[in-house]
């Protein structure tokens, strides 16, 4: 029985990622499908993280909130944040600056790697807030960028949690992100 290991994969990049159908995520020139779709419950939690934070892009003018949008790390790198806040990124294509504050809704298919290669590449490239939210227990864990790494701040499910290091400060109601799926 033979082994793979990373270099025996064939490696791809931003240009060939472009030419792909579907959705994908491509980290240090692998391909990783984003399928199949998030299910409902996902998808309501992205919309109730964005709206809770759209109110951001009306008070701080040079940033945005962007869901699912494609950020190029480099030519073989394209990550595909659930929910980006970015501050001064004039490209009008793909997210090109570090994002100040990421969600990420974790799912079975993307947990893995949404708490591993994901974390760290964002760890990496300094991302001051970032934010794992596990749909089933209703909770969001607070990672915060201290310079050097990230350090888990604070783990929220009725809690408000202000974001005071981000480019433009703001506060998010985590009773108003999950009241919907409490019964």
């Amino acid at each position: 029985m033979s082994v793979f290991t990373k270099a025996d994969l064939p490696a791809y990049t931003y240009e060939d990622y472009q030419q792909w159908e579907g959705d994908w995520e491509l980290i240090e020139g692998i391909p990783y499908a984003m399928a199949p779709a998030p299910v409902k419950r996902h998808q309501m939690l992205v919309l109730a993280i964005g709206s809770e934070v759209l109110s951001i892009a009306d008070q701080c003018s040079h940033c945005e909130v962007l869901i699912d949008e494609d950020w190029k790390l480099d030519s073989n790198t394209v990550l595909k944040p659930d929910v980006a806040i970015v501050c001064n990124d004039d490209n009008p294509n793909f997210i090109s600056k570090t994002p100040d504050v990421i969600f990420e809704i974790l799912s079975p298919a993307t947990a893995r790697r949404d708490e591993g290669i994901k974390f760290n590449h964002y760890e990496e490239q300094g991302v001051k807030y970032y934010i794992l939210v596990y749909p089933d227990e209703l909770i969001a864990k607070v990672y915060q960028h201290n310079g050097d790494k990230f350090k888990k701040v604070a783990e929220c499910d009725t809690e408000r949690f202000d974001f005071k290091a981000a480019s433009c400060p703001f506060g998010i109601s985590f009773t108003k992100v999950f009241k919907r799926f409490r019964k």
